[in-house]
């Protein structure tokens, strides 16, 4: 097996990842495990409660929905296989393998960008037409959304993972990472890579900028409608609708914009697999934690699922 380039010499890479760590491994085996068992625990949960209480058959909660598939997906494809190195002497990867593990991690986190960027919209057009809502976003426009953030993301993909997996390999075969990223599996090449770097670097802004800035917008638009409610309790119920997202978009670009929208470093620190560690793992924990104790609907409708009694204001 010789890769997608015919130049290409190494089949498989090491995954260095916590090597260093030695016996501390086991303890981290079991940490993730419990982190990686939340995650699934906690998104089915909310993909649950979601599907089974008509009243959260909103777009609002369509978007959540497949955010929480999506970041399910996006943890399966990165934390199993930590947990098998992390009890193994042996942390091979094949070439293929590798680009396997590239694009779809790669495509799950380009496409959850585009839907918080797709829920961020979805609020403004809440708040801003609120009795337009319905009509504005609809099922059929809902549906377009959530499909042009996944063609996006895995075509984005497909672009970064050909861009790299194109070039020759013929040397050091040691990912000074956990998982096949793009940064470390890119040094190992054996060519310049500087022209295939700048095209990935432009991707890292299309993918994390547009989005983020298309989400300052729809909060410019917000903030504005809101100020021009007249009364305290109405601008705090309108901001509280905004406070789950908004936690979300800090968090999940704020982490992306560490890794990918900076100079390049000619190698891999413990700093970036600690960031690393924040995006793939707790910045998917973090969500369905936020959406599920800040969103009093989601709470709301947990309780009725679980047969708990829900607080009802007296008239």
């Amino acid at each position: 097996m010789r890769g997608f380039n015919k130049t290409t010499v190494v089949t498989q890479f090491i995954l260095v990842g916590f090597s260093s760590l030695g016996e501390l491994q086991l303890l981290l085996f079991v940490i993730f495990l419990l982190l990686y068992l939340t995650i699934l625990v906690a998104n089915v949960t909310i993909m649950a409660v979601i599907r089974f209480s008509w009243t959260l058959h909103t777009p609002m909660y369509g978007f959540l929905f497949i955010l929480s598939f999506s970041e399910s997906c996006y943890t399966f494809v990165i934390i199993p296989q930590l947990l098998v190195h992390l009890l193994s002497d042996t942390k091979t990867i094949s070439f293929m393998a590798c680009a396997t593990q590239l694009f779809f991690f790669l495509g799950f986190a380009c496409t959850n960008c585009l839907l918080i960027a797709v829920m961020g919209y979805d609020r403004c057009v809440a708040i801003c037409h609120p009795l337009r809502y319905t009509l504005i976003m609809n099922k059929r426009l809902g549906l377009e959304l959530i499909s042009l953030s996944g063609a996006t993301g895995s075509f984005i993909a497909l672009v970064a993972t050909n861009l790299i997996c194109d070039m020759p390999f013929c040397g050091p075969n040691r990912v000074n990472h956990y998982f096949c990223d793009m940064a470390p599996v890119i040094k190992l090449a054996c060519t310049d890579t500087h022209v295939k770097e700048l095209a990935l670097f432009s991707l890292s802004i299309l993918v994390i900028m547009v989005p983020f800035l298309l989400i300052l917008i729809s909060y410019g638009f917000i903030v504005n409608t809101i100020l021009k409610i007249p009364s305290a309790e109405g601008k705090k119920k309108a901001f509280a609708t905004c406070a789950s997202h908004l936690t979300v978009v800090f968090v999940h670009y704020g982490c992306a914009s560490i890794i990918y929208l900076r100079p390049k470093s000619k190698s891999v620190s413990d700093k970036d697999q600690l960031v690393a560690v924040t995006y793939t793992v707790v910045t998917p924990l973090l969500n369905p934690l936020v959406y599920s104790l800040r969103n009093k609907e989601l709470k709301t409708a947990l309780k009725r699922v679980l047969g708990m009694p829900v607080a009802t204001k007296m008239s």
